[in-house]
């Protein structure tokens, strides 16, 4: 692991390597921010793979590793066949078009993934510990500007989306990536890699980050990572149960402090109930458990291959009206739900494809004990709960950028040989 900047961003190797990894760091960086800057660099990206395409250097292309990647998509042009609103399909086509290029790239670039992953991803966590403290020096000037008191910054003026308002990026997609980041440095801590001052304080930043955009959905894949994964990945014996008393008793730390303050524990905890409860006639808003009930009933009318692709918007926003559900029929709510998602649009057999991508994922990382594509995999999982994050775009680029990095990289993580 590079210790200096300078080592950090020296890549000894051919040109074209070279200008792969500045794309692949560049790509990286901008994952948070707007969506043209990621869209440039990766047509840069593929323009370049072409440019210097040599057929000896091309990895094979019909894998079950790339028939994983692009699943999402296949299943998409599958629902587009018998879809009521094409246009909607096709759109989405456009949207998720990513899950079929990157890795295609990836497959005719010859660049060793291997070789550069530690280095990507260090640079990847320390442009997002940069974004998150570029977020609370933003807060900070609105309340000067404001003539706000310094709580104002745990308020809910500046939490969740308030916080990642200046990006325009949804707080738990920031959160994702955010997360990734945080694992990563967490685990060359671990292993005793890089700068350690220069990894405890990224790692102090993201978690801060983590906590502010209060994404209730992305903090449970980290408990679930922190505390489990990481100790069982990357330690054995007296370690292993050292580091994990440690993340735990740090967990109900930060519980205790989300407890006591009044916002936090309204987002983390109140919210939480609120979403999984029935709905009432006296509520301005609608519970994410009733909606899902309204969405499920949808997918009682097509419960094989669905309803097509792009009609899962259309469709329930005439059930949310009919539920009463007017706040979420005004805004055109989806599922919030991807499991949900793929029952409406592409059916049992849609849901199946993605379990079975999930599956694919988890077993892949499960044998090589590859932490970071666990946890990865556990954010994945868990956000489906509660976002249909594969269709925006800045989820599609979280998905198939990661997920085709560590596939593609061939990782293997090894138990620390450390044991006190």
């Amino acid at each position: 692991m590079p210790a200096t900047s300078k080592k950090l961003f020296t890549v000894a190797d051919s040109p074209a390597n070279q200008l792969s990894f500045y794309h692949l760091a560049l790509l990286l960086l901008s994952l948070p921010y707007d969506r043209f800057y990621s869209h440039l660099i990766l047509i840069s990206f593929l323009l370049h793979t072409l440019v210097n395409l040599r057929k000896g250097e091309i990895k094979p292309v019909f894998t079950l590793s790339n028939l994983a990647l692009a699943s999402v998509f296949f299943v998409t042009v599958a629902g587009t066949l018998y879809s009521s609103n094409k246009p909607m399909a096709f759109n989405e086509w456009a949207k998720q078009i990513t899950l079929l290029l990157f890795p295609l790239a990836l497959c005719l670039n010859p660049i060793d993934l291997k070789k550069y992953r530690d280095k990507l991803l260090y640079i990847f966590a320390i442009g997002s510990a940069v974004t998150i403290l570029y977020l609370y020096l933003e807060a900070l000037r609105t309340i000067r500007f404001y003539h706000l008191p310094l709580s104002a910054l745990v308020s809910a003026d500046f939490t969740n989306h308030n916080f990642s308002g200046p990006l325009d990026i949804h707080a738990t997609f920031f959160s994702m990536q955010i997360a990734v980041a945080l694992v990563f440095l967490i685990s060359q801590l671990v292993k005793g890699n890089g700068s350690k001052i220069l990894n405890i304080v990224c790692c102090a930043i993201l978690s801060v980050g983590i906590i502010q955009l209060a994404s209730k959905s992305v903090f449970i894949a980290l408990l679930i990572i922190i505390n489990i994964c990481l100790p069982y990945f990357l330690l054995k014996g007296t370690a292993r149960w050292r580091f994990a008393a440690i993340t735990v008793s740090l967990s109900v730390l930060v519980f205790a402090g989300i407890y006591s303050l009044g916002n936090f524990k309204e987002r983390y905890i109140n919210d939480l109930k609120t979403d999984l409860s029935k709905a009432k006639a006296d509520e301005l808003f609608d519970p994410r458990l009733a909606r899902w009930q309204v969405a499920l009933k949808l997918v009682g009318q097509a419960p094989i291959i669905g309803h097509g692709s792009g009609t899962e918007v259309g469709l329930l926003k005439q059930r949310f009206f009919e539920a009463r559900f007017y706040r979420s029929y005004l805004a055109g709510l989806n599922a919030h739900n991807q499991y949900i998602s793929f029952l409406i649009k592409t059916g049992i057999i849609g849901l199946l494809v993605y379990l079975a991508t999930l599956y694919f994922g988890f077993g892949r990382a499960l044998r090589r004990r590859d932490v970071l594509l666990l946890a990865f995999m556990v954010i994945v999982a868990t956000v489906s709960f509660s976002e249909n994050f594969l269709d925006v775009d800045k989820g599609i680029f979280f998905y198939a950028v990661f997920f085709s990095l560590f596939l593609f990289s061939e990782k293997e993580d090894t138990l620390s040989t450390t044991d006190k």
